[in-house]
């Protein structure tokens, strides 16, 4: 089960909305920082760009790969651990607007994670160290640390421990 915090919205839906959720100013901020960073070809500037102007946990020696999207309005509940590969085209969400509410919820990617090409990653889910996520894979509940999991839905493939190595 996904960790979300739930927020009821009366009226119009909570899309229709958006500016009484979060700043117009943040979101403006958000879009400019994070269209940058997803062409920015140096490693070590995008994770700056992350950590400094949308307050995102980002390990050393992650790499976010060429057209990632971050969440736009809430991109300071992603947590991404050390020696993490985010895979081209993801996209990492910490919000989901529904008809008559909203959600919000941390994503934490633990250290040694693989995010393959084109994946979306659902708020409120943890992926445990050293998990691999296939490309294209929407990733809608936790990955047990070690894990090898693809598909929509998401199914586990293969376990395996904190290092990645299968299990028997």
């Amino acid at each position: 089960m996904r960790k979300t915090t739930r927020y009821p919205v009366h009226g119009a839906n909570p899309l229709w909305q958006l500016y009484r959720t979060v700043s117009f100013w943040k979101v403006m901020k958000n879009f400019i920082v994070i269209q940058l960073a997803r062409y920015i070809p140096f490693l070590s500037w995008k994770n700056w760009l992350y950590r400094t102007f949308l307050r995102m946990e980002v390990g050393p020696q992650s790499a976010v790969a060429l057209m990632v999207m971050m969440d736009i309005m809430f991109p300071e509940l992603i947590k991404i651990g050390r020696n993490c590969v985010i895979g081209y085209n993801t996209t990492i969400l910490a919000h989901e607007y529904l008809v008559e509410e909203y959600r919000l919820g941390e994503v934490r990617i633990e250290d040694g994670v693989l995010v393959g090409a084109n994946s979306t990653i659902l708020p409120g889910v943890t992926i445990g160290k050293g998990a691999i996520v296939a490309a294209g894979t929407v990733v809608h509940k936790d990955v047990p640390p070690g894990a090898f999991v693809g598909g929509n839905p998401m199914q586990v493939i293969r376990n395996g421990n904190a290092t990645g190595d299968e299990q028997e």
